[in-house]
């Protein structure tokens, strides 16, 4: 099991205090450019606090339920362990279908009918089977790759807090990033995005065409950090 040390610790402590100040220096103008340099702690200061906590943690488990208009809802249960090992267990569709992506052999393997039950397939994690609505890879799909995307997208683009909102039990801070002109990274234009205040992760993001059309709502419930996951979880 791979633990936080001090130092780690630290960094998540540093990072909630980016994002509360970020948070208090934003709301003064709510509304600029990310190449503005005018404001101390503009709103992109909560992406870095979201960093750094990502950089800083261990393991993560969360429910993730994903909505789109063209196809039905995906709930599951989300694990991830540095580096990039990430586990699936779905409660719908597929209930009890479990998925495990490993970067040792950069291969999926699929139990269809539960963890360690005949049958299992080795996927690649390009095979369509096993490939989102929208094109989303199993090895693309954690916290890091999310604010890496979004991180591109503010490149030229604009950033503004809408402001607070309560996400299940947690609060968290409402951003848009909306990207320059018709520009997109992997496909979305504008990600609305809710920081949890508390760890600075995403705990809600929607993300959208430049045409404002709605491509996927993602909120994700019960994130835990630096849990216990060991490396057998993921074999």
């Amino acid at each position: 099991m791979v633990l936080r040390t001090d130092k780690a610790a630290a960094a998540v402590h540093n990072a909630r205090i980016v994002c509360e100040q970020s948070i208090a220096d934003a709301y003064r103008s709510s509304h600029y450019t990310v190449r503005d340099p005018s404001p101390v702690n503009p709103p992109t200061d909560l992406i870095a606090a979201a960093e750094v906590s990502f950089r800083a943690l261990s393991t993560y488990d969360v429910t993730l339920r994903s909505s789109t208009a063209s196809a039905e809802p995906v709930e599951v249960h989300y694990s991830f362990r540095k580096p990039d090992f990430i586990r699936m267990d779905f409660i719908r569709p597929h209930a009890g279908a479990t998925l495990i992506y490993s970067p040792d052999t950069k291969t999926v393997r699929v139990w269809p009918f539960g963890f360690h039950r005949f049958p299992s397939l080795v996927l690649d994690p390009h095979n369509p089977m096993i490939r989102g609505p929208h094109g989303h890879q199993v090895d693309e799909s954690d916290l890091g790759a999310l604010l890496r995307n979004i991180r591109a997208l503010q490149d030229g683009g604009d950033t503004r807090i809408v402001g607070e909102a309560m996400i299940g039990t947690r609060r968290a801070t409402h951003i848009i990033v909306e990207g320059a002109s018709s520009r997109a990274v992997a496909g979305v234009h504008r990600f609305q995005v809710w920081l949890d205040v508390t760890t600075a992760l995403p705990i809600k993001v929607m993300s959208e065409t430049d045409e404002s059309e709605l491509i996927e709502t993602v909120v994700m419930d019960n994130l835990r950090v630096d849990v216990p996951l060991p490396p057998r979880f993921f074999g």
